[in-house]
C-alpha cells in the first residue's frame, strides 16, 4: 500500500499507521541512534596521527555527513541520546498522545527524566548541548557543551509537557532553561540585540537562533507573568524581523560566510515569529510571517511535493527539510488555505520515496544517488513530529 501511495490513500488510519510504525522504531532503538554530525565521537580519534586538528576534524565531518555509507560501526562511533532529539520525541510523545493514536503516557515519563539527566554539567542552571563534539569553521563545540539552540528546543518541550501534565518539574527545568538563556546569552548594542550562539560571547547574529530563543522567553513569560524577559525578547525579534530580505527570505547569518537561505531554518523563523505574536499578543510581525511564508511555499517545493534545502538549488532534498515543511505548513494553515494540501503532497512524497518498510525515513536524496542511512535526530524524531501534526490537524 506505502508504495503506491497517492492522495485518495492519505487519509487519518493511513497517517496513523505510518506515525505507530516510526513510534515503535524509534522505541525498540531506546531513542538512540546515528547522527550527520557525530563523527567526533569516534574513539579511533585518540590513536589517528594528525586528528587533533581543525583541518582532520571538519573533513572528517563532512565526509561521513556526505557518504552514503554509513562507516560508522567501523569508526566506532557509538548510537548516543541526543537531548534535542528526546526533546523532538517528547513533543511528538505528547502530540499523539493527545490525538489518541498511542499511549505514550510511561515513555513521556521516561523522555521527561532522561532530559533531565543529560543537562549540561557544571553549571547552576538546566541547559543542554549535543550528544557529540562538533567543529565549526572556527571553533571545537565540545560534547555537552550547552548551546543557545539544543536548551530552546529542549525547554520548548518541557514547557509543552507542563501545559499537558501539570508536571511542575518540567516548568523548574524550563524556567532555569529561560535564566541561562537570558543571563549567559542575551546581548545588546544600541539597537542589535540577539543571543550567543553556538558559545557564549559570540555576538553575531544568527536569525534563526536569535528568534527561537525570543519565542521561548516570551513563552515563558507568559506562563509565569514574568515580563522581564517579553521586552528583550521583542527587540531581539525586531532586529531580526527588520534584516528580513526584501522577497521574504533571510540569510542563515549576517556574516558573508553565511549567506545562504535554506528551508527548515526558514521554516524555524516563520514559526518562532507566530509565537512570539501569540505570547507577546502583537500583530507587528504579521506582515514579515505573510512575506516569508509566500517565498517560503513560492522558492522550497518541487512540482509534486519535494521539498528542496536550499532555495536556489534542486539538490539534496532532505528528510529534516521534508518534515519542517509538513510543520510549518500546518501551523500556519490559517494564513493560506492551499498549506494542507501542500503538507499532504510532502507526505506523499517522502512516503514514496524516503520510507524504507521497516518504518524509518532515508536521510537525503541527491541527483545521483540516495543516502539511506537512519539518523535519529536529523530525520526520525522530526519526521515523528511532522507525522503527530498530521494526527491532530488532519
Amino acid at each position: 500500500m506505502i508504495k503506491s501511495m497517492d492522495r485518495s490513500d492519505i487519509n487519518p488510519d493511513a497517517i496513523r499507521e505510518i506515525t505507530i510504525k516510526l513510534w515503535r522504531y524509534c522505541e525498540q532503538n531506546n531513542f538512540a541512534g546515528y547522527d550527520p554530525y557525530d563523527a567526533l565521537n569516534s574513539r579511533l580519534l585518540k590513536i589517528i596521527p594528525g586528528a587533533n586538528t581543525r583541518f582532520f576534524r571538519l573533513a572528517l565531518t563532512q565526509s561521513l555527513k556526505r557518504l552514503p555509507v554509513n562507516l560508522r560501526p567501523l569508526l566506532l562511533i557509538p548510537k548516543t541520546q541526543n537531548p534535542k532529539a528526546l526533546a523532538i520525541f517528547l513533543k511528538a510523545a505528547l502530540k499523539v498522545k493527545a490525538a489518541g493514536v498511542i499511549d505514550t503516557t510511561d515513555k513521556i515519563t521516561y523522555l521527561i527524566n532522561r532530559i533531565a539527566e543529560l543537562r549540561s554539567p557544571g553549571l547552576p542552571y538546566y541547559c543542554w548541548g549535543y550528544s557529540f563534539p562538533w567543529q565549526t569553521r572556527t571553533l571545537l563545540v565540545p560534547r555537552g557543551s550547552p548551546n543557545l539552540v539544543c536548551t530552546v528546543f529542549v525547554a520548548d518541550a518541557l514547557l509543552d509537557a507542563y501545559e499537558a501534565t501539570k508536571n511542575e518539574f518540567c516548568l523548574e527545568m524550563a524556567v532555569s532553561a529561560g535564566a541561562y538563556i537570558f543571563n549567559q546569552l542575551y546581548w545588546s548594542e544600541g539597537d542589535r540585540a540577539g543571543f550567543s550562539y553556538p558559545q557564549p560571547g559570540l555576538r553575531i547574529h544568527i536569525y534563526n537562533a536569535d528568534l527561537l530563543a525570543a519565542a521561548l522567553l516570551t513563552r515563558l513569560s507568559r506562563i509565569t507573568g514574568d515580563n522581564n524577559y517579553k521586552e528583550p525578547a521583542l527587540m531581539v525579534a525586531r532586529y531580526a524581523a527588520k534584516h528580513q530580505n526584501e522577497d521574504g527570505s533571510w540569510f542563515y547569518g549576517e556574516t558573508p560566510a553565511s549567506r545562504w537561505i535554506d528551508n527548515f531554518h526558514t521554516g524555524y523563523n516563520l514559526l518562532a515569529l507566530r509565537d512570539i505574536s501569540k505570547y507577546a499578543a502583537t500583530d507587528e510581525f504579521k506582515p514579515s510571517i505573510i512575506k516569508g511564508l509566500r517565498f517560503y511555499k513560492s522558492n522550497f517545493f518541487h512540482p509534486g511535493g519535494a521539498p528542496k534545502y536550499y532555495h536556489n538549488k534542486p539538490y539534496p532534498i532532505d528528510t529534516h527539510c521534508m518534515a519542517q515543511s509538513i510543520i510549518t505548513l500546518e501551523t500556519l494553515r490559517d494564513l493560506d488555505d492551499t498549506n494542507h494540501d501542500l503538507a499532504l503532497s510532502v507526505l506523499i512524497w517522502s512516503i514514496k520515496h524516503m520510507l524504507n518498510k521497516k518504518g524509518y525515513f532515508y536521510y537525503q536524496v541527491h541527483r545521483l544517488y540516495k543516502n539511506r542511512i537512519s539518523y535519529m535526530r536529523w530525520s526520525q524524531a522530526w519526521m515523528l513530529l511532522a507525522l503527530s501534526f498530521l494526527d491532530n490537524e488532519y
